[in-house]
């Protein structure tokens, strides 16, 4: 019962802090916004790395595929953000089915190889293919209509935060859902032993197919947020670097919470952001230090070093 407050606190405070950010902070609305979209990537990874315990090096490919889904979309002349949104989700979770059995035939090692590989090929992919992607000059003349035929996205960054926070917030409660419901449960089950979920009556390959088909549509989201509110796609939406700081985020957060895929995501981009203007040449260095400290201290990442104060004030009198 004490620890009841404690708990709704935890559940609420991410979003309060994102309303107190857009009205303490109206100049960082662009900033905020990229916070809202690496949230959304790195749930999108929780949910096959966290609860499905499937480690992948290429998520990237996903969330590249979401972007230029709907850049490629306004380009031709339809720049609706929300039909763009489910054209995204949809054709990074079609894309999710292909190679999940590709991902998941093989061995732990293995399967994060093969994810490797799909993300460098669909990389290298998008870079030859210039006519319609631009290559590495980037998919120009992206236009987004008005979001509800309303509210225009601007250079101050507000209506891209309010929808990317909206969206966020939207699927972050569908994912809370989604791992509570009997099938969430069935994946923490596959996580902890995978050999002993059959005999249970649990269709392995099956639910981890479609839980890696859910997580590339969330990345697809993610894109497609990203090319909607900047009306530009690069083939950094599809880089390796993409991939790595999702996993980072996921890590520093913590893993198999989602609340750990917030907080980490907002702890990595203000790191970044902070350090590399207060230190453009050496950033890197004490953003490694602080994860090297984090990783020997603080186990369980963000949330579990947070669970953990929360606990201690629960129990003092």
């Amino acid at each position: 019962m004490i620890r009841a407050p404690f708990r709704a606190l935890g559940h609420a405070l991410p979003w309060l802090a994102a309303a107190a950010g857009y009205v303490l902070l109206p100049e960082q609305w662009p900033l905020l916004a990229s916070i809202a979209i690496a949230a959304l990537f790195a749930v999108s990874l929780d949910l096959i790395v966290g609860y499905a315990g499937v480690v992948t090096l290429g998520h990237a490919a996903f969330f590249g595929t979401g972007a230029y889904t709907a850049g490629l979309l306004a380009q031709a002349g339809w720049g609706e953000p929300l039909s763009g949104l489910l054209a995204a989700a949809a054709a990074a979770a079609l894309l999710g089915l292909i190679t999940a059995p590709l991902v998941l035939r093989t061995g732990a090692l293995a399967g994060l190889m093969v994810t490797l590989g799909l993300g460098l090929m669909l990389y290298e992919a998008a870079n030859k293919a210039a006519p319609i992607t631009g290559g590495a000059d980037g998919l120009q003349g992206v236009e987004i209509w008005p979001l509800l035929g309303l509210f225009r996205f601007d250079l101050y960054g507000q209506t891209a935060y309010l929808y990317s926070l909206a969206v966020l917030f939207l699927l972050f409660l569908l994912a809370r859902l989604v791992v509570a419901s009997p099938f969430g449960l069935s994946l923490r089950g596959i996580r902890g032993n995978g050999r002993r979920a059959p005999a249970l009556g649990v269709p392995v390959r099956a639910r981890l197919t479609a839980a890696y088909a859910l997580s590339a549509a969330y990345a697809g989201v993610a894109g497609a947020l990203l090319a909607q509110t900047n009306a530009f796609v690069s083939l950094e939406a599809l880089s390796f670097q993409r991939s790595a700081d999702g996993l980072l985020m996921l890590v520093l957060g913590g893993l198999g919470s989602l609340y750990g895929a917030l907080l980490g995501a907002a702890a990595l981009t203000l790191a970044h952001h902070a350090l590399s203007e207060a230190s453009p040449i050496f950033w890197q260095l004490w953003l490694g230090l602080a994860l090297i400290a984090l990783a020997l201290f603080g186990r369980g990442g963000l949330t579990g070093l947070l669970r953990r104060l929360a606990d201690a004030a629960a129990r003092r009198p």
